[in-house]
């Protein structure tokens, strides 16, 4: 176990970084996490309004497979990233190696600003959707009960403080807990197939033709052509199914890291892909009258269970997916505080490392994780304005995360060959062929076309209050942060560098204190020994 360890603090240090976490992440903790991030049930439960309301049911299980099938090769080829680098930054330190020098700080800097984004909208959307799930409960339960703005602002703020609490435990704790929300979350989602077909009469279920045919699209949009209500059903797979890099900003937490990391992001996006189509399919099936959804309590998914099972084992099973949602908050303030840590490290925050500090107690970025719980009570904030602009958050996430990725992997492959360009393969590397390129190229363009879908707004004609701002908001934070590192930026922030300290290590390194991580060559990389490759 010491050995391992020592090996991979050691290939940290080859990457410019000395280690600060305790590597308390074992494999199935590491593949725990991964699945728990993208929260399978409660992700389908959060976003299923969207697909089943504004395309029609065929746009619910349409556009899971295709989701799903596309972000397949982008999972595969973010964790191709992630195992050649391995640190919390993730694919933010990544984007400044893989270019050439006189880009790389710009960059990054880009690449950092969007994932930080990303990160934020998607734990806010995730607190946001499990306070709108845990109130649409109690109002079944109680049906004289109101859901108002200012109560789901109220309980999600209240869930954020809560998951700041948890997420300052030592690491050995978070490691414990997230090895069972890997069970949770798939338990609960085969319970839910499971009891929908077997309390559906079967003369109730809809025929073929409503879940795959042109008999289930329905657009409800009010002015949208039939083929572009359709792709809004994108919404919910590409929602439920991104930040899986989160994985990578706790590989300095992970036990063998460039092996754990990658297979846990690619175990997790087939995993998740093949049991979410199954259970959208199951919930178009059994899902009756789409007049009578979503129902009082505003979420279609917990109206069909309650109208299958029972209001007793509907609210029940609801438990459980609620606690799914509850541990993907929990995993992705984690995953958020990392990339904030990495960044405050590298000097891309006007904090002079301040959030960059950990507590020597918990080995934990303490302030970070304020910082992160914090910013991620923002965008919430929208909901008091018009809840259907709060929606927006959803897009946001998918919006900010998926280009942060993206390029990347478009530099990959851009400077495969530039001469200031070192990319040494980790053990997981689909080559340099027609595999590798294909995922790439795919998942690039796929990326670009899903950000334009995203971008509109759901429901004509447009009004301030159902305006999509997802687009605005992340123009916006790209041109202040353009502007920002033009201005003033440019003189402290130089891409990720070296936090090497120790005189020794540095001189075993062969680099000097603040010198850029990209820029490391070191002795202790060229005897590494060629990695395996996954293909």
């Amino acid at each position: 176990m010491s050995s391992r360890v020592d090996d991979d603090d050691h290939n940290l240090e080859a990457l410019g970084y000395k280690p600060s976490f305790r590597r308390e992440f074992s494999n199935l903790a590491t593949i725990s996490f991964a699945f728990s991030i993208m929260g399978l049930c409660s992700g389908v439960a959060t976003t299923f309004n969207t697909p089943l309301l504004l395309g029609g049911p065929a746009s619910a299980t349409w556009c899971w497979l295709l989701g799903s099938c596309m972000y397949f090769t982008l999972g595969s080829s973010i964790a191709e990233i992630v195992s050649a680098f391995p640190t919390c930054g993730g694919l933010y330190t990544a984007s400044a190696r893989l270019c050439p020098s006189t880009h790389r700080a710009v960059t990054s800097w880009l690449v950092g600003w969007l994932n930080i984004l990303g990160q934020i909208a998607g734990i806010s959307s995730t607190e946001f959707g499990l306070a709108s799930m845990i109130l649409g409960a109690v109002s079944i339960a109680l049906p004289d009960f109101v859901i108002t703005p200012g109560k789901t602002v109220g309980l999600c703020t209240g869930l954020l403080i809560t998951h700041g609490i948890l997420n300052s435990l030592a690491t050995k704790y978070l490691a414990f807990f997230t090895r069972g929300f890997l069970f949770v979350n798939l338990g609960t989602t085969i319970a839910i197939i499971i009891v929908l077909l077997a309390t559906t009469p079967r003369s109730e279920m809809h025929p073929a033709s409503y879940v795959f045919d042109s008999q289930g699209i329905i657009n409800q949009t009010g002015g949208w052509n039939n083929g572009i209500a359709f792709l809004f059903g994108l919404l919910s797979v590409q929602w439920t199914m991104t930040d899986y890099d989160a994985t990578a900003h706790i590989s300095e937490e992970v036990r063998r890291a460039a092996y754990a990391a990658p297979s846990a992001i690619f175990i997790a996006v087939i995993g998740t892909g093949i049991l979410g189509w199954i259970l959208t399919v199951v919930l178009v099936l059994c899902s009756g009258p789409i007049g009578n959804l979503p129902g009082t309590s505003g979420s279609a998914f917990l109206q069909i269970m309650v109208t299958r099972m029972g209001v007793p084992a509907g609210l029940f099973l609801w438990t459980f997916v609620c606690l799914t949602a509850f541990f993907v908050a929990q995993t992705a303030l984690q995953a958020c505080s990392r990339m904030l840590y990495a960044f405050s490290r590298d000097h891309g925050l006007p904090d002079s490392g301040y959030f960059s500090h950990i507590l020597r107690l918990t080995q934990t970025p303490l302030r970070a994780i304020r910082l992160a719980t914090g910013i991620s009570a923002l965008p919430g904030l929208l909901d008091l304005a018009s809840p259907i602009a709060a929606n927006a958050i959803f897009a946001l996430t998918a919006i900010a995360l998926d280009i942060s990725y993206i390029i990347p992997i478009f530099l990959h492959r851009l400077y495969a060959n530039h001469p200031e360009v070192r990319f040494k393969p980790g053990p997981f590397y689909m080559g340099s062929g027609i595999i590798g390129w294909a995922a790439n190229v795919a998942c690039t363009s796929w990326t670009l076309f899903v950000c334009v879908i995203f971008s509109l707004p759901t429901i004509l004609p447009v009004t301030k209050d159902n305006m999509n701002y997802a687009s605005v908001i992340t123009i916006g934070v790209v041109i202040v942060s353009g502007v920002w590192y033009i201005l003033s930026a440019h003189r402290h922030y130089h891409g990720p560098s070296s936090n090497l300290t120790d005189a020794g290590a540095g001189a075993k390194l062969g680099v000097n204190q603040g010198n850029s991580a990209q820029e490391l060559v070191t002795d202790v990389d060229e005897k590494k020994p060629q990695s395996g490759s996954i293909a």
